[in-house]
């Protein structure tokens, strides 16, 4: 992952709907949410929900998927596993301080 990745992503994380949209994604796991559940589940506006899944979406953070008549989105673990490594690349010197289990996810 690259810096311009790296700022991207966490720009689109730096607000708090979509902080609270992507963790909500995340929870949902492979299964992911279609905008009405996570309008319901977060209480949002369908119109603000859909600029920020957007956002995330071009951050990468997010995919979606069509099913039928329905979106379902997804969080995107891949690019998440990537920022985690990226900010944590450099961290103790050098030395390990969380072991490979600790520091991804394999959902």
């Amino acid at each position: 992952m690259n810096e311009s990745d790296v700022v991207r992503s966490l720009a689109a994380l730096a607000q708090e709907l979509r902080l609270r949209v992507f963790r909500a994604l995340i929870v949902a796991g492979q299964e992911g949410l279609t905008p009405g559940a996570i309008s319901e589940q977060l209480r949002v506006a369908s119109n603000t929900l859909s600029f920020h899944l957007k956002e995330l979406a071009h951050a990468g953070l997010v995919s979606q998927e069509r099913h039928g008549r329905n979106l379902v989105y997804r969080a995107s673990f891949q690019t998440m596993n990537e920022l985690l490594a990226y900010l944590t690349e450099n961290c103790c010197e050098g030395v390990a301080c969380l072991t490979e289990e600790a520091t991804s996810c394999d959902c």
